[in-house]
């Protein structure tokens, strides 16, 4: 039996990338470092017009793009736009997400939905679309964003916690499902600053061996890196927490 070819790391220029939450913050990161490597870039928004028209225009974007992530018909849509105007999906970065604070005693059915309704499900349906986009040139690149709450428990984010496990789990079950054409692997970002951090924050940083919080672009460069890796790159996860997930 003939052994299969080896795939080389691919360049970014040219590709087009889906960034979803793609206006302010890390999303924002990510759009502005695609348009380094020369990726063509589609930003996705939910809320945020101004600071998305904003990102699409500093990183060249190719398609600004609305919708509502809670409403799969809206994902649907979104994936459907893309297919017709742009007739191909290489890659997708799985951006978009919420975050609150609760004592789990205090959680209430709205309070666990709101969470889970963007940063698990939707991401389901955006990869299970984008996969059936990037069937049509038969290979593509996931990367979805979890998070250091996914990896480690933190008391007072039970219900974050599980969503963001939940993209861990989902990682490696769609990795397994879409190869060997599709890859799927996941970003989980520490503490990464873009304001002026809160307290708990602050005690979080204090104890990251790196002793400093991370940047946007730092979480960028390893999304980059899974969007460029060979297919034998596929199912993993990379944290980007200068060392605070360290046992």
């Amino acid at each position: 039996m003939s052994q299969p070819s080896v795939e080389a790391a691919q360049s970014l220029e040219g590709k087009l990338v889906l960034v979803t939450g793609g206006a302010k913050r890390i999303g924002r990161s990510i759009a502005l470092r695609l348009a380094r490597e020369k990726a063509r870039v589609i930003v996705h928004y939910g809320e945020s017009e101004a600071e998305a028209r904003q990102t699409a225009a500093e990183c060249g974007a190719v398609g600004l793009c609305r919708a509502n992530l809670e409403n799969v018909p809206e994902i649907v849509s979104l994936f459907e736009g893309i297919e017709k105007r742009f007739g191909r999906l290489d890659g997708l970065v799985n951006n978009a997400a919420r975050f609150t604070r609760f004592d789990p005693m205090d959680v209430t059915e709205a309070d666990w939905d709101f969470i889970h309704s963007v940063n698990l499900k939707a991401v389901f349906f955006c990869c299970q679309q984008g996969a059936r986009l990037m069937r049509n040139t038969g290979a593509g690149r996931i990367v979805n964003l979890s998070s250091l709450g996914g990896i480690r428990p933190w008391a007072d984010h039970a219900h974050y916690c599980a969503s963001k496990a939940g993209v861990l789990m989902l990682t490696e079950a769609l990795a397994k499902a879409f190869a060997p054409a599709i890859t799927v692997n996941s970003v989980a970002p520490g503490v990464v600053r873009f304001a002026e951090v809160e307290e708990r924050a602050r005690d979080l940083v204090r104890v990251t061996p790196a002793a400093r919080h991370g940047s946007g672009e730092e979480v960028a460069e390893a999304v980059v890196y899974f969007l460029k890796a060979s297919n034998f790159i596929t199912g993993q996860t990379i944290a980007v927490d200068g060392g605070l997930g360290l046992r």
